[in-house]
């Protein structure tokens, strides 16, 4: 069985930067936003918004664009950010800490139920509220709580072994924070995030800003 690729994977990229900006004009006292307007924001076509918006299944009204409630609540649908979806870290290093604590998870749904180290001085400490659990014992316990979810920043060496772990305690969905390629079931979805790559974006756009300038 060969995993099904998300045609629409730029789209969905995109979708969070449109949610934030269409979230501030409601906090604004708006009622509709157009499409040209997240275009202008950030920095893209105009059509290519409404292509993507129109993923969701939502439709605007000439010269008003869409109904900003109704969008919130179309884009979030369709992200399936409108359930809570509980999870489990492991890796409570200085990354998992900041996941830990990055608010904009639970506004989203995402529910940390517990992490999980290796360290057995962090055993039974508390991350902002989020218990610390031995490494060990990773399988019975995520069995237990019943999630489907794991965010992943261990040390690359032991990203494997952890994600094998994982997959036996029945997660189906791993958030992959290292730089290694995980070799999981054809059932298991793996999201890798590759921060160097986003550094190396940073980097290189930087530079040509640089050279225009220069030049």
């Amino acid at each position: 069985m060969t995993k099904p690729k998300i045609a629409a994977a730029p789209s969905i990229r995109r979708l969070p930067s449109y949610l934030h900006i269409i979230k501030q004009l409601q906090r604004e006292g708006d009622d509709y936003i157009s499409g040209t307007v997240i275009a202008q924001e950030l920095n893209l076509e105009p059509i290519q918004v409404r292509k993507d918006v129109a993923l969701t299944g939502i439709t605007g009204k000439p010269k008003k664009g869409y109904p900003i409630s109704a969008l919130i609540t179309a884009i979030e649908r369709f992200l399936c950010w409108n359930s809570i979806k509980d999870a489990v870290l492991v890796g409570a290093g200085n990354l998992g800490t900041a996941l830990i604590g990055h608010r904009e998870f639970q506004i989203h749904g995402l529910n940390i139920v517990a992490a999980f180290d290796r360290n057995p001085q962090k055993y039974g400490t508390a991350i902002h509220g989020v218990t610390v659990l031995p490494a060990d014992t990773m399988e019975i316990q995520i069995r237990s709580f019943g999630v489907k979810i794991a965010i992943l920043t261990v040390p690359s060496p032991s990203a494997q072994e952890t994600a094998d772990v994982l997959v036996r305690a029945g997660i189906e969905g791993i958030w992959n924070f290292t730089n290694v390629k995980l070799k999981v079931p054809d059932n298991v979805v793996v999201q890798k995030e590759d921060l160097s790559s986003g550094y190396a974006m940073l980097c290189v756009a930087m530079n040509v800003v640089r050279e225009g300038r220069n030049g």
